[in-house]
């Protein structure tokens, strides 16, 4: 029964064993930059997401009784409860724009403008609330201005996620040559100079629009005109969520949408009196959806700037490793290599001596040449039991579970299957027996076959990305199958019988020494590799490697 794999980034920086420099140098990077608007969510971001929204659904169903009952009023809350906003919104907005300056994408530019401007409209909301400051708030401010600026600010949030999932996917329009910091300081200035414009209206021109409160507490049926504008916006925004939506933050975002629809829900339809349980529960939502695309963004980033931290530690480590252990094998190699060509120079230099010698000794120059000859053959066996310690050595191998290697090494990957999209799904049966092997190694063959599988596919538009990783055992041979295939362009058959060569390579940047490593490896391990083309696309990397005995 297949299962579909799920990739969680914080299993990305579990340690694994063995190095892997050379793999990552011969393929590279992704070509998808792994940010919070490109990486797909997981499923476990995907049941917490819903999991708060059902929260948030039963928080609602909860007031809805008790909406109008009349609590006590706190000044004190307004302050605090806008301070709050304007802070978590100037953070989101700036951690937006530095994805943008990352991306380039204009989608990501729209959304930071959003949140500066619901940041820029929460501080004349708080000044020109009634009663805090002022009878009727300061600015010249009427009884209308605040809940005017409550209206404009809840219409352009949602309105600007919208225009953002309608820009998302636009890619073909080039962005203009100013620099970057020129664009975002001309986003920032229209932005205030909207804002200003609005803060203008509701306070010097506030006779222009329609009063939605009859004093500083009771509203007037205008208002659910006016709730049923935020209303809209907000469903258009869920639904393009849902349709379009395909990242992490897509997902936080309807979160952060889903609270604004309670809320003005709250507030329309339900709220008749400012400071009842409806109107505080409405501002705490409110509070709720401007803190979680802040929250996902600084954790998501703390896991990625530790996955970068622990990978660069790796390869620091393994760096050093590698040095020493070249600096060992070569003084090595060169003590016992030097042995017999000393041997095989000072018995030619006695051959020739012997050579010029009148009258010629031949016994002497026939045990001369003997010599050579034996230094020779000694040094053809050092070369071999060099070959052998480096390429067969049984040292440090363990009886290893292929499920648990095939698992370990999707872990190493998960970013890089996030980035582009790629389902992955496993037929790992848990009752095949054990494998004898270096564990270092062998994840080295699986790294490189499902990142070479990976790299394949960056290319595919047309139908889905598909890793597939099935493993089986054959009674009859006593040998484990891994089979790894993929939805990419395949390998056309005149490849197929040089794939495996040295410095062959199909990717315009690869060194071709990849999968004749891990054909030595398999080898070394008394197995094989070999690939085919898979139907109707794709290509099928087969491992094969003889069960543990002592398993079986």
């Amino acid at each position: 029964m297949d299962q579909v794999v799920e990739t969680r980034p914080e299993r990305i920086l579990q340690e694994i064993p063995g190095p892997r420099r050379s793999f990552e140098a011969e393929h590279g990077a992704t070509d998808e930059t792994p940010l919070l608007a490109t990486l797909p969510p997981s499923d476990r971001q995907r049941r917490m997401a819903f999991a708060i929204v059902g929260f948030f659904a039963a928080a609602f169903l909860i007031t809805i009784p008790y909406a109008n009952t009349p609590l006590r009023r706190l000044d004190a809350w307004i302050p605090a409860f806008t301070s709050a906003l304007v802070i978590t919104d100037l953070i989101t907005s700036a951690l937006l724009f530095s994805q943008f300056s990352i991306a380039r994408r204009r989608a990501l530019l729209v959304l930071a403008t959003g949140y500066l401007f619901s940041a820029l409209m929460v501080i004349p909301y708080a000044l020109t609330f009634p009663g805090v400051f002022a009878p009727t708030g300061l600015l010249g401010a009427d009884l209308q201005s605040a809940v005017w600026l409550y209206i404009f600010w809840h219409v352009a949030s949602p309105l600007s996620i919208v225009v953002y999932q309608l820009l998302k996917d636009d890619r073909k329009t080039p962005l203009s040559n100013e620099p970057l910091g020129t664009q975002i300081v001309l986003s920032i200035a229209i932005v205030i100079a909207m804002a200003c414009g609005l803060i203008w209206l509701v306070t010097a021109q506030h006779d222009l629009l329609p009063r939605l409160y009859h004093d500083s507490t009771h509203l007037s049926p205008t208002v659910q005109f006016a709730s049923a504008c935020v209303v809209v916006s907000c469903v258009l925004a869920l639904a393009l969520l849902w349709i379009r939506g395909s990242s992490v933050l897509d997902l936080w975002l309807m979160v952060t949408v889903s609270a604004w629809l309670i809320e003005i829900i709250l507030q329309g339809v339900f709220l008749t009196d400012r400071f009842s349980l409806a109107w505080y529960v409405g501002r705490t939502y409110s509070l709720i959806a401007s803190s979680v695309v802040l929250i996902m963004l600084l954790s998501e980033a703390t896991t990625l700037y530790a996955h970068l931290a622990r990978t660069a530690m790796r390869q620091r480590a393994a760096r050093s490793a590698r040095e020493i252990a070249m600096e060992t094998m070569a003084a090595s190699i060169a003590h016992e290599v030097n042995q017999p060509l000393g041997s095989i120079a000072l018995n030619a230099h006695a051959a020739l001596s012997y050579l010029a010698r009148t009258p010629l000794d031949e016994a002497e120059v026939r045990a001369a040449i003997e010599d050579i000859a034996a230094a020779s053959a000694r040094g053809s066996q050092i070369i071999e039991g060099l070959r052998a310690m480096f390429n067969r050595t049984t040292r440090g191998r363990a009886s290893l579970d292929v499920a648990d290697l095939v698992r370990e090494v999707l872990a190493i990957v998960d970013l890089d299957l996030r980035a582009q999209r790629v389902l992955v799904s496993t037929a790992l049966p848990a009752a095949l027996p054990q494998i004898m092997g270096d564990r270092g190694q062998l994840q080295q063959v699986f790294l490189n076959m499902i990142r070479n599988a990976v790299e394949s596919m960056r290319s595919v538009s047309d139908r889905e990305r598909r890793l597939r990783i099935s493993s089986d055992f054959n009674e009859r041979t006593a040998e484990i199958r891994v089979s790894i295939e993929d939805s990419g362009p395949g390998i056309n058959q005149q490849d197929e019988k040089q794939i495996f060569e040295p410095f062959f390579s199909t990717k315009p940047a690869g060194m071709g020494i990849g999968l004749t490593i891990c054909q030595s490896i398999v080898v070394s391990h008394g197995g094989s590799l070999r690939a085919f083309a898979n139907k109707p696309y794709g290509a099928v990397f087969e491992i094969v490697l003889p069960a543990d005995a002592g398993s079986r």
